[in-house]
This record gives structure tokens, C-alpha cells and sequence, in this order.
């Protein structure tokens, strides 16, 4: 009798996930939270304790062709970073783990971690450890971080009420946009490698999508102006498929407007230039690393003026589903179309 064979496509990233949090039981008093947010929460005393984990897997997740180590180094502390962003909560600690392969010298080595201490600095974290193994496919990256956030600050994914105001923070499709942008300048190089790179117009697309920045800077400031978020996620995988995870774990449905999407002018004529919709590549493109979240109407006034805070929409019941108002008030489900790092890279680029 053969046994069934289910394929990880089939599952795709989040299905998986969800499949071998089955009968995953929590143990100890003191973990709060565990798999089903950015990150997990633990009891320490008088605050909570944030523990996240990442991995950047060259060929799935990087291509050291167009993306300089320094900032890949960069990368993978933010990504990480940005995992504690989402639940109110400030980093503290980081762990490094590689996996390496002949190919790279102790020089290349440096130069990833110069990125990472810079990114260590920036963000106020230390690097307290890790491990190094050999690799027989490329480079891998492990990061696991660990951060605090006071007990009655701690922001979920299934905070938000009905009628919660959803906002998010920056622009959102540059990221995409640049990765297309340097897919298609390594190809011209393949075919004629006297050719030099095109990227003077593109630089902050090219930029976002090489070195994102964890909004930490918008923790602060939200602290400073007395709001607690009653949800938020990192925009990770593309706006649509965060607005699903907020409703599927908040129990409302939500609605977006497509004139409110913040999306850079560089972004939206790369988008034109390579005929794709700027729209769709906000939506599904990924990540950005900008933080959406909702918070009550009472707070609206707090952030009206804030010039990086874009209130895009808000949450209703349930049973209306999750919606995109086009320009036209056409209504268009809203449906999960992002990076899926369990599919192949054809299907997601």
C-alpha cells in the first residue's frame, strides 16, 4: 500500500505552516504566543519577551549577480527587525547563522557582516551569537531575534474591531518594481556582458528593493503620540495577502481604496514602462517591509497630519468579505497573490 504524496506547492507557504502547527501544543506557562504571529510572545516578568526567526536562501530568496553582500548583510537584520515592528515591540538581540560554501572567501564573509553591523547600529541591536556550517547549494541565512514590548502594548494580528481605521505606513510596489528592474538588466548583461548596468533612474526602487529600512522609526513615533495599534502585520508578502491574514485572525473583513494606496512615482512609471498595473504590484508585489495596521477611530486625529501614515481603509463584518474599491466603486475581491517562497521563482516573478 503506497503512501499519498502531497507536494509543498500544492500547500503552498502559509498552508504548510498551518499544517504542522496541527497538534503543536504549548507547553510552558510562560509562552503567551506561539506560531501564528511575527513573532512569538513569552512571559518575562514585567514585559513581554519577542522571539522571531528568518531565513534569506540564495537562488530563492537573493541572486548575488545584482545584490552587493553588504546589503544583502543589511537585509537580513531589517527583515528581522521588522518581525518585532509589527508587534509594538523594540529589538534587542539578534543570532547569525550561515551556511557557506567553498566559494565564498573570508573577504565576502566580511563584507556580509559589515552590512549586518551597520544594520545593528541603525536599529540598536546587538549580535550575541550564532553558528557556521558548510553548504553545498549557495549561501543561507538564518536570523533568529529577540526583542521586548510592554505587556499592555503588544500589537496581534487579531486585535481589530469592526469599524477599526486600516493604515499604512510609506509606499508600497517599489520593492517589486526594482527587483523587475534588476532581472531585466541581468538578462541584457547575459546577452552582451559589455554592457553596463541601467539603473540611474531607478535608484529608489533599486534601493528599497536591495536595502529596506524596518519602520521602527513609526514604533517610536506611535508611542510618542499615545496609540496602540489594535492590530498589525509587516507588509512582507504583498498588501492583499497581509489585509487576509489581519481579517482571517481578527474575524472582520476589511476594505481598501484604491486612490488611498500610497504608491511612489518612481514605482508607478517603472510599473507603466514594464506594463504591469502599479495597482496590482502594491497589492501582490512584497516585500516592502512597511507596516499595516488599524487602530480605533478615537485615534484618527492623533495621526491625521503624520506625512508617512496613509489611512487606506477600514475593517467591517465578516460576512462582507475583503474588498478593493477600484477608482471607478467597483468592488474586486481581494485575493492573496504574493510571494510564496514554497513555489517556484518562475511563478512568482
Amino acid at each position: 500500500m503506497s503512501e499519498s504524496r502531497t507536494e509543498l506547492s500544492q500547500l503552498g507557504e502559509f498552508g504548510l505552516i498551518s499544517r504542522l502547527a496541527q497538534g503543536i501544543n504549548t507547553q510552558n506557562h510562560s509562552t503567551v504566543m506561539g506560531i501564528g504571529d511575527d513573532a512569538a510572545v513569552i512571559n518575562a516578568g514585567d514585559e513581554f519577551g519577542l522571539l522571531a526567526a528568518d531565513m534569506l536562501v540564495e537562488g530563492v530568496h537573493f541572486d548575488l549577480s545584482y545584490v552587493p553582500l553588504q546589503h544583502l548583510g543589511y537585509k537580513a537584520i531589517s527583515v528581522n527587525v521588522s518581525d518585532i515592528a509589527a508587534m509594538n515591540g523594540k529589538p534587542e538581540q539578534v543570532t547569525v547563522s550561515l551556511g557557506i560554501s567553498n566559494r565564498f572567501s573570508v573577504e565576502a564573509i566580511e563584507a556580509l557582516y559589515e552590512g549586518m553591523k551597520a544594520a545593528a547600529k541603525a536599529f540598536q541591536v546587538d549580535i550575541v551569537g550564532g553558528d557556521t556550517t558548510t553548504s553545498n547549494s549557495g549561501l543561507i541565512i538564518s536570523i533568529s531575534i529577540f526583542g521586548k514590548v510592554e505587556k499592555e502594548k503588544v500589537t496581534y494580528r487579531k486585535g481589530a474591531k469592526v469599524g477599526d481605521i486600516l493604515c499604512a505606513t510609506g509606499d508600497l510596489g517599489g520593492a517589486f518594481m526594482g527587483l523587475q528592474v534588476m532581472e531585466r538588466e541581468k538578462q541584457a548583461f547575459l546577452a552582451n556582458p559589455d554592457l553596463q548596468p541601467q539603473l540611474d533612474n531607478y535608484e529608489y526602487i533599486v534601493q528599497r528593493q536591495l536595502k529596506p529600512i524596518a519602520r521602527m522609526d513609526i514604533i517610536h513615533e506611535l508611542a510618542e503620540f499615545g496609540v496602540v495599534p489594535t492590530s498589525m502585520i509587516d507588509i512582507s508578502d504583498g498588501l492583499a495577502s497581509e489585509c487576509l491574514h489581519l481579517s482571517s485572525n481578527s474575524g472582520v473583513g476589511i476594505q481598501i481604496y484604491e486612490d488611498k494606496i500610497p504608491i511612489d512615482r518612481q514605482t508607478y512609471e517603472t510599473a507603466v514602462e514594464f506594463n504591469l498595473d502599479p495597482i496590482t504590484c502594491a497589492l501582490n508585489g512584497g516585500e516592502d517591509y512597511e507596516l499595516l495596521f488599524t487602530i480605533k477611530q478615537e485615534d484618527y486625529e492623533k495621526l491625521e497630519k503624520h506625512e508617512d501614515i496613509h489611512f487606506i481603509g477600514h475593517t467591517q463584518e465578516l460576512t462582507k468579505g475583503n474588498r478593493l474599491v477600484t477608482k471607478n466603486n467597483n468592488l474586486v475581491d481581494l485575493k492573496a497573490q504574493g510571494w510564496d517562497h514554497l513555489s517556484s521563482q518562475e511563478e512568482n516573478n
